[in-house]
């Protein structure tokens, strides 16, 4: 989907998400926690109204509706984290988000176009979140803490467990641990299941220590000047 239409997209996302979390770093102050909320409940809304919308075409099926794709459940998360700023969410909304979902708007898995509501509703879930990690971690400087990465991995592996019991029960492919997407994906380079499973795991944790590098750096800078 490497289109005029896709790149147009990405270059609106782009812009908001830079211009939001310019604000919110350059003018701090309470209208951030209205901008949070806010942006909370667009990620909640728009997730409730693909269920609608599964719903009403009669399409609704427990193989794939259900919210246990990685950006489903980074969708709930990064709600969470807009609402409450708790760092354990924060931390799992820019991780995932970044590593994982941000991913999915490079090469979306969907084949809708603008303006059908599976193009909006998609584009909106992903842009979101990722709006969500860049505004609580570089908008309002809430940092990941030291550990971040292994609790971040540890999780992500629990939710891989979980999806592999959901698959079993329902015949889905979520998390993708059965086939890889319906469209050319980072997944094809590591080869046949299970391989690009290991594969993926292994950039996700690569991913993770790249996204956590700044802050550890300035993590062992604090240690330092304490010391």
């Amino acid at each position: 989907m490497i289109s005029t239409e896709h790149l147009l997209t990405l270059a609106v996302i782009a812009l908001v998400i830079a211009s939001v979390v310019a604000a919110a770093r350059l003018w701090a102050g309470p209208w951030t926690v209205f901008a949070c909320r806010v942006l909370a409940v667009v990620i909640l809304a728009n997730e409730a109204a693909w269920w609608v919308w599964l719903g009403a075409h009669d399409t609704l099926s427990a193989s794939y509706a259900l919210p246990f794709q990685l950006c489903d459940v980074a969708g709930l998360i990064s709600a969470a984290a807009l609402w409450s700023r708790q760092p354990l969410l924060v931390e799992l909304t820019y991780f995932w988000g970044l590593a994982g979902t941000a991913n999915g708007l490079i090469t979306p898995d969907i084949s809708d176009h603008f303006p059908s509501f599976g193009f909006m509703q998609y584009f909106i879930a992903h842009g979101t979140i990722v709006a969500a990690a860049l505004l609580l971690v570089v908008g309002l400087r809430i940092a990941p803490r030291s550990g971040a990465v292994l609790r971040v991995f540890g999780m992500t592996v629990g939710l891989l467990v979980l999806d592999a019991g959901v698959n079993l029960v329902t015949g889905g492919n979520y998390l993708y641990l059965r086939h890889t997407p319906g469209v050319h994906s980072l997944l094809d380079v590591f080869g046949p299941w299970p391989w690009y499973i290991i594969g993926a795991a292994g950039v996700a944790l690569a991913a993770f220590l790249v996204l956590d590098l700044p802050f550890a750096i300035s993590r062992h800078r604090r240690v330092e000047v304490v010391g």
